[in-house]
């Protein structure tokens, strides 16, 4: 599976980011047992692997996009790191961002 994640920079130990002041979006591809790879992009139409989730720093974020093509979009509830962020995924700790527009 793989979810993407707005990050402040392009490192591994990299921390989600506001969409608007993102580095990078990283995409991570993950399975039971944790992070497989790790993959950055500037632009995220880029990208032609199906997308799981979006995970972002805070429901405020402009995630309306994300809503329109219909890809799921959560929210970290603290500042997190990309394997923190898989863990948290993979444990249901997430929040699920209400659909708005």
């Amino acid at each position: 599976m793989f979810l993407l994640i707005p990050v402040d920079s392009e490192e591994r130990d990299a921390s989600v980011a506001m969409i608007h002041e993102r580095a990078s979006w990283a995409l991570v591809e993950a399975d039971g047992g944790g992070v497989v790879d790790v993959t950055f992009y500037e632009n995220r139409d880029e990208i032609e692997e199906f997308i799981e989730a979006v995970v972002v720093k805070t429901k405020n974020d402009d995630v309306a996009p994300f809503f329109e093509e219909s890809i799921p979009v959560l929210e970290t509830p603290a500042p997190m790191d990309i394997d923190e962020i898989v863990e948290a995924f993979m444990f249901r700790e997430l929040f699920e961002v209400p659909i708005r527009f």
